[in-house]
């Protein structure tokens, strides 16, 4: 299985080449439609877990994003909250009325709002407060960086702050080590995220440790992941 540098590596080709040639709308849309699929599956063996997928800037700008995402987790009758739409810093960062109206939407719509890659762009407090997503993900490069350098240290802990006071949970990428793992969660990280939890691994088999709860490495799972989720329109 591939780590996930190789799939960073990939999808940084793979994806504008989709986009390039149009492509990218109906694998965007098979995507979300086995993301849900795969939800519906775990929540019918008893686990409540949620599913993020990527959307990517042409998807963005796509008019009925939202409600073909709304169409699928109705078809699996899934509540809008187990889905997690992952957005990078340079996109949801777009002022365009697309983007924007966009954003919008999926927050109107319940979905979770992550914004992914983050560091790595321009954000300022008012942008992202004006945003209103409801998490960011810490860049790995500068998790990588964390145990030598300074900058990265510095650079994490104002990313953490800002959260704070917007009130946003913060994920770190890419944990490799004990090391980056104790300045993280010193620094208040909400999730981290990396190797030193667990390698990539595919759905079935996630489902398979969840349910022998049990997890590679340091995975741990929480006791509320084994209530089953409740059903679109049910209490």
């Amino acid at each position: 299985m591939a780590s996930p540098r190789t799939w960073r590596c990939q999808s940084g080709f793979f994806i504008p080449i989709a986009e390039r040639y149009g492509l990218i709308g109906v694998i965007g849309n098979w995507v979300i439609e086995e993301a849900c699929r795969t939800a519906a599956g775990w929540r019918e063996h008893g686990l409540r877990m949620r599913v993020a997928v990527n959307i990517s800037g042409y998807q963005m700008r796509e008019d009925d994003l939202v409600e073909r995402i709304e169409a699928a987790l109705a078809r699996h009758s899934l509540q809008p909250e187990r889905f997690t739409c992952e957005i990078t810093e340079s996109v949801a960062m777009e002022d365009t009325k697309v983007t924007q109206s966009t954003l919008g939407k999926l927050r109107n719509a319940g979905f979770h709002v992550s914004i992914d890659d983050f560091g790595t762009g321009y954000s300022s407090l008012a942008t992202l407060r004006r945003l209103k997503a409801d998490e960011l993900k810490i860049d790995r490069a500068f998790v990588t960086d964390l145990e030598h350098n300074e900058d990265a240290r510095l650079i994490a802990t104002s990313i953490v702050s800002m959260a704070r006071a917007l009130k946003l949970r913060v994920v770190a990428e890419g944990v490799e080590t004990m090391a980056q793992c104790e300045l993280l969660v010193g620094m208040g990280c909400d999730e981290l995220q990396g190797y030193l939890f667990a390698r990539p691994i595919c759905a079935a088999e996630l489902e398979r440790l969840a349910l022998e709860a049990k997890g590679p490495g340091r995975v741990g799972f929480r006791d509320s992941l084994f209530s089953v989720t409740n059903f679109v329109g049910s209490v």
